[in-house]
């Protein structure tokens, strides 16, 4: 059944891991004959969590779509995991949402996760209901996570709903503030209208006055009719309700619980009468074929248009997930793919649901589907009709902070691992991964190292390549500190021709980090034509000093004397004894080792101050101030060695309880202190002894 652009809703559920996200999917499918048995997380039989890795964890690890028809409308439930690994998955979820539903528990209130996700929504301008879950479970306390909710939002929450309560403190029923009802969940989760009992009378009265003052708010009409005393229609409640959500003053409150089915219904009439549609959605930025950017609004009579905001590539196939921004989409037709220019077709179209493709002729404006087999395209491609070429803007994908080094455990299967990564980065864009040439090392960077975990479980299901993680290397330097004078001499005689090469040469420290090569020979002590190869021999031994074999920087080098002889003499012969020169001089020349620095910028709530800043000095950082940001939070601007790095992410993660973020950048080399010298002269011997 197709729906027009105003009957469909896109909304993702957000929120802390473990708060009932996708059990909340789960509910809105069963409830409206979507599926055949409610599944939960537990059992590993949920549609939204079908990944052999989520059912395994029992944790979403990527966003899933639930299409649930209700009422005339379509709601697009976009599920996304609530661990702060797959922060990607919600971003890409929230780029194409029109809406947000937040979860938080009757038994934790405002957790981090809903507080990222609540900032998350704020930067991007995306209206939301909340909805707090598990108000059934044994020490939920309802009350005390609404007070959470008001403390920390003020009047701008307004709560649809509220629970009943037995004599017990048990969760019976709720009531519907709007339409001023109660009901009782059924014994298959359907709701069952009971009288309101006599004593949430007050209650319901007290929060129906509280949601017309919020209503009255949205306009001055109404607020002059709230004044004069006189009642507001349904309508009008609706229509200021609605406006209130959308100018982002008013913020619904619904709850329940997914197990039982109590209060999902309830959340879906909100979704329907509540939310804004595609086209009341907020714009996106486009931009044009002059490079001009422009709001793009949805208008379904346009020329056609669609954004990939996901890709999936496994053993079911490869699906681009898109939201369709204008227009229409069919199969087969010809569109421009904005960041390659190339024209391409559009294969068969699909609606998700979970793992499940259900293959439709048609995908709305508005809409959220997949197509089928698009191996050019990519995650963040804009898919437009060739008379109107558009380029959405990217999705802003975290940076990573989080490096390890890979290794297969079998050797020889580093191209496997390679094409492994290579596949999975096609799904996940928030990794990166390099063959580090300096420390022979194939280093995969993200957001923590639960993702990490994730990566190599996939690479074992799906590739058949078992692989381990370590530390990765760090990338140090050398340089010498005094000036030494050293002869190198080659002589060979192996009847024939001989080899006769030598030079003196002076290594002396220099003023750029590139080699500096000069000469000074007198009288043609060593003829010019040998110069280029004494020059290409210091190159060839700068890539690995006499410390711990690592680069050497800040080096001038210059050949100031030597001999020859007229037939033995030869370009290979003085490369060598340059050489030779170089292992002799470079010891008695000071040589220190030269560690990089980076430039950390750290943003957390005033509270964690002290334990940051503790932390940092031990990691022997060097505060040089702090900021604050506007948002409450404080940002500690410090100057570290990137040996001391290595698991900051996850440290900073435990110290701030999630709460933290972090940003570190290469700035330059600098000398190593004696301790982190050895250490590090230590690790690379070891690694040579590895390698013979």
């Amino acid at each position: 059944m197709s729906y027009s652009v105003q009957n469909i809703r896109n909304v993702c559920l957000l929120g802390h891991g473990g708060n009932g996200k996708t059990s909340l999917a789960e509910s809105m499918l069963y409830l409206t004959g979507g599926t055949v048995r409610l599944g939960t997380p537990a059992d590993g039989n949920t549609v939204c969590d079908y990944d052999p890795e989520e059912t395994r964890r029992q944790i979403s690890i990527s966003t899933a779509v639930a299409p649930i028809e209700y009422n005339g409308c379509k709601i697009n439930v976009l599920d996304t995991p609530g661990y702060f690994d797959f922060s990607g998955e919600v971003i890409e979820a929230l780029h194409v949402s029109d809406a947000a539903i937040i979860v938080c528990s009757a038994k934790g209130g405002m957790s981090v996760g809903a507080e990222k996700a609540w900032k998350l929504c704020e930067r991007r301008g995306v209206p939301r209901v909340i909805y707090i879950s598990k108000t059934d479970e044994d020490n939920s306390d309802y009350n005390a996570a609404f007070d959470t909710l008001r403390e920390r939002f003020g009047k701008n929450i307004a709560p649809v709903a509220a629970p009943i309560w037995d004599a017990d403190k048990k969760v019976i029923g709720f009531i519907d503030v709007l339409h001023k009802r109660a009901f009782e969940a059924g014994p298959k989760g359907e709701r069952v209208e009971i009288d309101v009992p006599e004593d949430k009378k007050p209650v319901l009265d007290e929060l129906y006055d509280a949601l017309k003052e919020s209503v009255a708010e949205t306009s001055e009409e109404l607020m002059e009719k709230y004044f004069s005393g006189e009642d507001f229609t349904y309508a009008e409640m609706i229509q200021g309700l609605r406006a209130g959500v959308k100018d982002l003053s008013l913020f619904p409150v619904v709850c329940g619980s997914a197990v039982t089915g109590l209060g999902t219904r309830m959340l879906l009439d909100t979704i329907v009468e509540l939310l804004p549609s595609p086209l009341e959605g907020r714009p996106l930025m486009g931009e044009n074929e002059k490079g001009d950017l422009d709001e793009f609004v949805a208008s379904p009579g346009a020329l056609p248009c669609a954004l990939v905001w996901k890709t999936v590539s496994d053993q079911y196939g490869k699906y681009s997930f898109v939201k369709v921004l204008s227009g229409n989409l069919k199969p087969d037709m010809q569109v421009v793919n904005s960041r390659t220019g190339a024209t391409e077709k559009l294969g068969r179209l699909y609606v998700m649901k979970g793992k499940k493709a259900e293959e439709v002729k048609e995908l709305e404006c508005g809409d959220i589907g997949a197509i089928g087999k698009m191996d050019k395209v990519k995650t963040g491609d804009t898919l437009s009709d060739p008379r109107k070429v558009v380029k959405m803007e990217p999705i802003p994908f975290p940076e990573p902070c989080y490096s390890v080094a890979i290794t297969p455990k079998a050797k020889g299967q580093e191209d496997k691992i390679a094409a492994g990564l290579t596949r999975l980065n096609e799904e996940d864009l928030t990794f990166k991964w390099v063959n580090n040439a300096e420390t022979h090392q194939m280093v995969i960077s993200g957001t923590g190292d639960m993702q990490m975990d994730v990566i190599v479980s996939r690479l074992k299901s799906r590739f058949g390549v078992d692989a381990e993680l370590s530390e990765p290397r760090v990338a140090y330097r050398e340089k010498i500190r005094k000036k030494v004078e050293v002869q190198g001499r080659h002589k060979k005689q192996t009847g024939g021709h001989g080899q006769f090469g030598d030079v003196w040469m002076r290594f002396e420290p220099g003023d750029t980090e590139e080699l500096q090569f000069c000469e000074e020979v007198v009288g043609g002590a060593v003829p010019k034509n040998y110069f280029p190869a004494v020059e290409k021999g210091m190159r060839e031994a700068v890539v690995h000093g006499v410390l711990a074999g690592y680069p050497v920087v800040y080096l001038k080098a210059t050949l100031f004397d030597g001999s020859y002889h007229p037939v033995d003499s030869s370009e290979m012969a003085f490369k060598t004894a340059v050489q030779l020169a170089y292992k002799a001089g470079m010891p008695q020349a000071s040589p220190v080792l030269l560690e990089p620095i980076g430039e950390l910028k750290v943003t957390i709530p005033d509270s964690y101050m002290g334990d940051v800043i503790g932390d940092l000095n031990k990691r022997r950082g060097r505060v040089m101030g702090m900021n604050p940001d506007g948002e409450g939070n404080q940002i500690v601007e410090a100057e570290v060695p990137m040996a001391e790095m290595g698991r900051y992410a996850i440290d900073l993660r435990s110290m701030t309880q999630g709460r933290g973020s972090f940003t570190f950048h290469f700035v330059r080399y600098e000398d190593a202190p004696p301790a982190a010298q050895e250490k590090a002269i230590e690790a690379a011997k070891a690694m040579q002894d590895e390698g013979n």
